[in-house]
């Protein structure tokens, strides 16, 4: 099973540009469009969120014409810049989403990865928050299926980055967050946006990582009392690749691929033979879950 994973699309209504100077709506079709391309392709897309920057009813109209491009079945969580609501009203037709109760959170039954959603949105805050309710909730879902490979997707990394101006941010109930997890073998991973960045760590017996930006991405500054800056580095996302026999492997991708693919000098027999041609611009990042090292 392939999972694709995009993030921190920061949508604006049509005319305007993020920050006065990104059209991160353009950024968001090339990455559709590399999405639908990819060969195989992938069973699912997650949105770990900010999908759009206001939480406005004019960006998530124009959100939609974006991701209704994509040919592949995608799910939803909503970011610190998004708003509950009008995210609800935006996703209406996507059945899997909760039409009522206090947060977006899901679990999908249909892939051989049992996929689970987590609303980690902390009202009128950029850091994230899980309380005693939304944690209930998640323990009882994993609960339920002990045996079952299970990936969680958020949007706020339960984890410190080293981007001191990002960790500042906070996570209420992160502690509690990686009790849960612990509880819960199955977990292979834990995934989230929010960083602009892809980063990975062992965590709670498991690991979580972050994709990076469709757009822009946060600048990597790990010296103190620095304020928060973005790059036009390469846009990108996640591909997490699960197999039985070896776990789940994930990948950084940018989305525009470099070059071509050129075979090492003696791997022509391994083609010949039926070995896998490697997309190009894909960059490993996590070797293998837990279960499988």
């Amino acid at each position: 099973m392939i999972i694709a994973q995009i993030s921190d699309t920061h949508i604006k209504r049509k005319g305007r540009l993020l920050h006065h100077m990104i059209d991160t709506a353009r950024y968001l079709k090339r990455a559709v469009r590399r999405l639908n391309g990819l060969d195989p392709r992938p069973q699912v897309v997650l949105a770990t969120g900010d999908l759009v920057e206001s939480g406005k009813p004019k960006e998530y109209k124009r959100l939609r014409k974006l991701l209704d491009e994509l040919e592949i079945p995608l799910y939803v969580i909503p970011g610190n810049h998004d708003d509950r609501e009008r995210f609800r009203e935006a996703f209406s037709d996507h059945r899997y989403l909760p039409g009522t109760g206090r947060y977006v959170q899901y679990v999908i039954e249909d892939y051989p990865v049992r996929l689970i959603g987590l609303d980690s949105l902390r009202e009128g805050r950029s850091g994230g928050e899980l309380d005693p309710l939304r944690l209930y909730w998640l323990d009882t879902r994993l609960a339920e299926q002990p045996s079952r490979p299970t990936v969680v997707f958020l949007h706020h990394p339960p984890f410190r980055t080293g981007i001191r101006s990002v960790d500042a941010l906070g996570f209420r109930g992160v502690e509690e967050f990686a009790g849960v997890i612990r509880r819960h073998p199955q977990v292979l991973r834990v995934v989230a946006g929010h960083i602009h960045r892809p980063l990975q760590v062992p965590w709670a017996g498991t690991y979580a990582s972050t994709a990076p930006s469709t757009a822009h991405q946060i600048v990597l500054e790990l010296r103190e009392r620095r304020p928060l800056g973005f790059v036009l580095e390469p846009p990108g996302f996640a591909l997490h690749v699960w197999q039985p026999q070896s776990g789940l492997v994930s990948y950084a991708c940018f989305t525009d691929a470099p070059g071509s693919v050129i075979d090492y000098p003696g791997c022509g027999d391994l083609r010949a033979r039926g070995g896998a041609e490697y997309p190009p611009g894909i960059t490993t990042f996590v070797a293998v879950d837990r279960a499988a090292s």
